[in-house]
């Protein structure tokens, strides 16, 4: 086989060896999942088989069963009565396509294979490469087009889904996330009926604060977490999408995921190349939480920015201040925090704008100057503070945005998103605006932001970067009347391209990606954020909630988790400081509050609570999830395991959230142990009488079999139980 084989230092910067694959059937290989696809050249690409991994040898078994067999890039022409991934308009008008293999290539990255599938129209010069990554570290398969023509004129993208995949019909169930500000990310499972069923988003600038673009399919009835096969899907995209799935009087369940192509139809002229995002697919056969534990090692391992590095406990001034910044509390907090054993301080919104100061969240936004009045000394003076008292620094900034009563927008109210022709319409505190960030004056103006802070503050550690506004506004002053359709995507190009150029520079400093709360909790961005705010909610309780269903596609790493004060500022609710503390302990540990209003008693828990942190934060940021007793099943109770990889440790977390008379309380199990070792177990947090298997030694065969009575006392109580294997 003809091979072109760069020098193997260079492959070890992205650089790929590439040969020609002629055999018919192409193994798409994972550890354990393999999907078989059929590219025989002049005819149509098929996908035969997506399960566990199969080997060469089992092809042929493959087919004699019962094979797939379905186009693997559905396009509309030739029999276009059902629903299809690819939808365009010719130069001459001719809405239809004939594609067919020309050829297929394979490269090897350093830590995935990519397979390259070129489709051809038989008529138009019209091309589609459908490309499939296998990762060699995680169960995870990414699939996705680039699609280019050289027609005399431009060609309508109309429809252009990133990827396909049929399920066999039986008793099968869709899990996906829906919420809204405050009440994100809540799980629902339902059966898959006839009829189609979309997910889909129009917010425009924000994705996931409503649905979610990832969905968990479960092929052997009701979703259970550790047994069954279920395919996890999540689209890697920070814009409007859409998920299909059509079971219209068919054998088989038709999936796709892509762009939402809803008032986004795309020009794209000779020669240029649009690539769709990516759709990442995983098969498990141990349920739902086999699936969730691929995605997170698929995303500690790359989809997420660092994410193989802990993150550090924080403190963000939001909830102790607001936007009443000033030296003195800033230092205040910083000093009080670094004395409890905190790591970062973060000021939020609130120290900016000179014209026009941010005492209101009515003003400002687009004018980064410092408020002198608040802060004298400027920025800079708070980050040698927080020098000083021994923690890192960081800052709010909402770069995306402006309002009416801003500097910026006296100067450039073109850079707005906006119809030339229409009076804008206003989101928060009655003037927030969007600005156009398909207009490269505008990135360049975004990157300059950020440049601007670090040039200015060379050990600024940390950014929040948040966005509080959708797309209300449809029109753009910079693209042109034939190009207006491409808003919805280029304004995610766009963000793509700023954000490329910040890491490029900026590669150490640390993100977060909030919006509105949980509003980019996406795989569209998480390349170039370390974390994202999971809800702007921080009550304890229902936080459990919005928590379990994030952790069904994201790793604890990425999930910023803080305690606030009690009585809760979005709630009302008065919960223990050990159950927020427990709570917020599953993902990057934080707080949300002003600590000089803690008595002695409470600084002292969160002293030892820190610590112990500290001590445990391997195991939950870059160990494997097991959710065990879900909040969703109406028991009162929830319970969690983090398990080491190689499950030399483990931490367990449970929680009583409600409590009656002669309430029925569970033996609490636990998964993801060596059946074959002994654990000595160790509570944490703990503030009572030590238990009866305080510091004893149980096989990991009894926990998982048998686990143990936990006395749980009242409402909001909860357990966190280190088990160390000897």
């Amino acid at each position: 086989m003809k091979k072109i084989v760069f020098l193997p230092a260079l492959i070890g910067l992205g650089i790929m060896y590439v040969y020609p694959a002629h055999a018919k059937d192409l193994l798409i290989n994972t550890p354990r999942t393999t999907l078989l696809l059929q590219a025989h050249e002049g005819h149509d690409l098929r996908v035969a088989y997506y399960g566990s991994r199969i080997e060469a040898s089992d092809v042929a078994a493959v087919y004699a069963a019962g094979a797939l067999n379905r186009s693997a890039y559905p396009a509309f022409g030739a029999g276009c009565q059902d629903e299809t991934a690819l939808s365009v308009r010719h130069a001459d008008g001719n809405m239809t396509l004939d594609m067919a293999v020309q050829g297929s290539t394979v490269a090897e990255e350093a830590n995935a294979t990519l397979t390259t599938v070129t489709l051809k129209d038989r008529l138009y010069p019209f091309t589609v490469d459908v490309c499939y990554r296998a990762y060699k570290n995680s169960d995870v398969i990414e699939t996705w087009t680039v699609i280019s023509h050289n027609e005399k004129k431009n060609v309508r993208l109309q429809q252009y889904a990133s990827g396909f995949l049929p399920v066999r019909i039986g008793d099968v169930w869709i899990s996906h996330l829906h919420g809204n500000w405050g009440a994100e990310a809540e799980l629902t499972a339902e059966p898959l009926q006839p009829g189609l069923k979309v997910i889909k988003n129009t917010d425009g600038a924000r994705n996931t604060q409503t649905d979610h673009p990832e969905i968990m399919i479960s092929l052997d009835g009701r979703p259970e977490e550790n047994r069954g096969r279920v395919i996890g899907a999540a689209l890697c995209w920070s814009g409007n999408y859409k998920l299909r799935v059509d079971t219209r009087g068919k054998h088989l369940h038709y999936f796709f995921a892509g762009i939402n192509e809803e008032h986004s139809e795309y020009e794209l002229k000779p020669g240029q190349r649009f690539t769709t995002p990516e759709l990442a697919l995983t098969y498990s056969e141990e349920g739902l939480g086999g699936a969730s534990r691929a995605f997170h090692r698929w995303a500690r391992n790359g989809k997420v920015h660092n994410g193989t590095a802990l993150r550090d406990i924080l403190l963000n001034s939001w909830e102790g201040v607001y936007l009443n910044v000033n030296q003195e509390n800033m230092e205040e907090m910083m000093r009080d925090f670094s004395a409890l054993g905190g790591e970062l301080f973060v000021m939020d919104d609130g120290w900016f704008g000179e014209k026009y100061r941010r005492v209101k969240d009515n003003s400002s936004l687009g004018d980064w100057m410092t408020d002198t009045v608040k802060l004298p000394q400027g920025v800079p003076a708070l980050v040698k503070a927080a020098e000083k008292h021994g923690v890192k620094f960081g800052i709010w900034i909402e770069p995306e945005m402006t309002n009416s009563k801003s500097e910026l927008y006296e100067k450039h109210p073109d850079w707005i998103v906006c119809p030339p022709q229409r009076n804008p319409i206003h989101g928060r505190g009655g003037s927030q605006l969007v600005l156009d960030v398909s207009n490269p004056k505008v990135q360049d103006f975004i990157f300059g932001v950020v440049d601007h802070l670090m040039q200015e503050n060379p050990s600024l550690y940390y950014i929040k970067w948040d966005c509080n506004m959708s797309i209300m506004n449809y029109g753009s002053h910079y693209l042109t009347a034939d190009r207006q359709s491409h808003l919805y995507v280029d304004f995610h190009l766009g963000l793509r391209k700023v954000l490329e150029r910040i890491r490029n520079k900026y590669p150490k400093l640390v993100m977060q990606a909030c919006a509105s709360g949980g509003g980019r909790a996406t795989y569209g961005l998480m390349p170039y954020f370390e974390e994202f705010w999971v809800s702007d909610n921080t009550d304890a309780l229902q936080r459990l909630f919005i928590q379990w269903g994030t952790s069904y596609f994201y790793p604890s790493c990425a999930m910023a988790q803080h305690v606030s004060a009690s009585p809760n500022h979005q709630t009302g609710r008065r919960i223990p400081l050990k159950f927020r503390f427990d709570v917020a302990m599953t993902g990057r540990l934080g707080m949300e509050m002003q600590p000089k209003t803690m008595n002695d008693q409470e600084k002292e828990f969160t002293r030892q609570a820190i610590a112990t942190y500290k001590e445990i934060r391997p195991v939950i940021q870059q160990g494997d999830q097991y959710r065990i007793l879900s909040p969703y099943g109406n028991s009162g109770f929830c319970s969690e395991l983090y398990s080491a990889p190689d499950k030399s440790e483990a931490v367990f977390f449970a929680y009583k959230m409600e409590n009656f008379v002669n309430q029925f309380t569970p033996r609490f199990r636990m998964d993801g142990l060596d059946p074959a070792r002994n654990y000595r177990i160790t509570e944490l947090n703990r503030t009572g009488n030590p238990a009866g298997f305080e510091g004893k030694t149980f096989s990991g065969k009894f926990l998982m079999e048998n686990g143990l009575e936990l006395y749980m006392g009242g409402e909001f109580a909860s357990k966190v139980l280190r088990l160390q294997a000897e």
